[in-house]
């Protein structure tokens, strides 16, 4: 290839990708489809240059294009209300129902576990002990007991606000590990979502025994469909890198890791939303047990068909 008949069939796409570049930002928002393509046909240009050694002028108009490219490419974008509309709306959603077998067995293993440990420490309440330990149980009672003074509120948070600090570091933190664990071949994240299944179980079925259940149901109603839920889209998450590491398809385990990536984190950071989301209603809202038992059934299906 000679360096003229390089310049004369390329050089028009140059000057158009420069004039994208000085452009204003909407006539950048015009061509947002066509720019990762055109910076893509740039960079090859770049490469082409130098690998035949052409004019230095010619490899340094490239290079500066480039690097004025990448930066509006890769520039941190900050995310308006309609573009987290949209993730809310569309890419988060998509993401999740895009891994519909993953999300079912996630689902059938929590729920499917829950209810089996829950119908077991029914029927046997002594295993609620020895799932949970003395100290736990404790504390649920305490904390169930319609004359406790901490009632509807765990024992180390005095106010709403603590409580909605407390919860986010305890949903989110599980969350994470629960999709930090997909990394285990899967196994980490199956583990602690298993778990728990097991611990949410054996709990109600301890409350249930108890006859605490017209505090503790009303209270956990609202909150708990985004609470668990999101539980559920972490291991999500967790397994998609867990089956890309060892299904790689043919490609390398770090392309087929970086692949399942682009899916995985769009659920886990939605997961993360209706945490954030959980943790305000179960703060400012499902402790407020003076409301009418009605209305707090109905906000707990409401936000069951969200």
């Amino acid at each position: 290839m000679t360096q003229q008949a390089f310049v004369n069939r390329r050089e028009v796409s140059w000057n158009e990708f420069e004039k994208m570049l000085k452009g204003d930002k909407k006539n950048l928002a015009f061509n947002a489809e066509q720019f990762p393509q055109r910076y893509r046909e740039l960079t090859q240009d770049l490469n082409s240059a130098r690998a035949f050694g052409f004019d230095p002028s010619i490899i340094e108009r490239l290079n500066a294009l480039v690097l004025d490219g990448s930066q509006v490419l890769y520039s941190r974008r900050f995310w308006s209300p309609k573009t987290f509309a949209d993730y809310v709306l569309r890419t988060f959603p998509r993401a999740v129902r895009s891994q519909w077998r993953a999300l079912a067995a996630c689902l059938l293993i929590f729920y499917g576990l829950g209810a089996f440990f829950a119908l077991l420490c029914i029927r046997h309440p002594h295993m609620a002990y020895q799932i949970l330990g003395e100290s736990m149980v404790t504390d649920l009672e305490y904390m169930y007991y319609p004359g406790s003074e901490h009632f509807l509120r765990p024992r180390e948070v005095s106010s709403d606000a603590d409580m909605f600090g407390l919860y986010i570091f305890n949903n989110v933190s599980i969350a994470f590990r629960t999709f930090a664990g997909g990394i285990l071949a899967g196994f980490g994240s199956l583990f602690i979502l298993s778990f728990n299944a097991l611990f949410l179980g054996a709990a109600t079925a301890h409350i249930i025994n108890i006859g605490y259940g017209e505090t503790f149901f009303p209270f956990v109603i609202a909150h708990g469909s985004f609470e668990l839920t999101a539980i559920v889209f972490s291991a999500q998450a967790g397994l998609l890198l867990g089956y890309s590491f060892f299904i790689t398809k043919g490609l390398s385990r770090g392309a087929s890791v970086r692949n399942a990536g682009k899916t995985a984190l769009p659920i886990i950071a939605g997961a993360a939303i209706m945490l954030v989301i959980a943790a305000a209603i179960e703060a400012f809202w499902s402790s407020r047990h003076e409301l009418p038992l009605a209305l707090r059934y109905g906000a707990g299906l409401r936000c069951g068909c969200w």
